[in-house]
């Protein structure tokens, strides 16, 4: 009898054993089962709207340069120009400048803005809502001229919301004031560009505008139609998502 009892008691053990070990099986099996796949939220994308109008009577704007950034700025009245600004205000060339490490996004326009003349242009940028927005263009007819938009607080803008900015016109002082032909990239002189060789004042300043031919200026290659008075350029920015 007590070899049957002990015998019955480790069937019995064995048999609890095993079903223990069955559920425990079964649970992991579950756990495996039902996993939780965590999606990660869509991007989420800001979309601006720039739109720039050329307000001068005969001087058209190098392509423009559009900058979204949280830091920092391009230019500071009073301080010297940095070379990337010196060789847009003095040949157009924004190369340099867009590729400054502050910027977030940005965005060439297609080519030269014509006076009187608009260009829409749009950035997006994704995950990443940007505190400034800034913008630059050459006065092509000019020595050094440029003007835009230095880093414009746009955070709060709401979607379809819209500011709109007009520009002054700003002297790189980079370079003589001289409006030779020689030293005019655009098309009423076709002269040179960019020259790393400073002559001038190495602070910007408001612009003064140009004299011209027509001002008594005898070396003067621009005539009364290239003059220039602020506002340069009206700018809208919207927000559009």
């Amino acid at each position: 009898m007590n070899n049957l009892i002990k015998l019955m008691t480790k069937k019995t053990f064995l048999l609890l054993a095993s079903s223990s070990l069955f559920l425990l099986s079964a649970c992991n099996n579950s756990n495996n089962d039902d996993e939780v796949m965590v999606t990660p939220p869509p991007p989420i994308i800001y979309s601006y709207e720039i739109s720039v109008t050329n307000l001068t009577q005969a001087q058209p704007m190098s392509p423009i340069a559009v900058m979204l950034h949280n830091d920092g700025d391009f230019w500071q009245v009073g301080t010297s120009a940095s070379t990337a600004l010196e060789k847009l205000a003095e040949s157009g060339d924004n190369s340099e400048l867009l590729d400054n490490n502050i910027i977030l996004v940005s965005k060439s326009g297609a080519g030269i803005l014509p006076a009187g003349m608009s260009e829409t242009i749009m950035l997006d940028i994704q995950d990443n809502i940007p505190a400034k927005l800034s913008l630059a263009t050459m006065l092509v007819n000019t020595n050094d001229a440029f003007t835009g938009i230095n880093a414009l607080a746009i955070e709060n803008l709401a979607v379809n919301e819209s500011i709109s900015v007009f520009t002054n016109s700003y002297d790189a002082g980079t370079e003589k004031n001289s409006e030779l032909m020689a030293t005019i990239p655009g098309p009423a002189a076709g002269g040179e560009g960019f020259n790393n060789a400073r002559d001038d004042v190495d602070f910007v300043a408001m612009h003064a505008g140009i004299v011209s031919q027509d001002d008594g200026l005898m070396q003067s290659v621009l005539t009364q139609a290239h003059r220039f008075d602020n506002p340069s350029l009206k700018v809208t920015i919207k927000r559009v998502k």
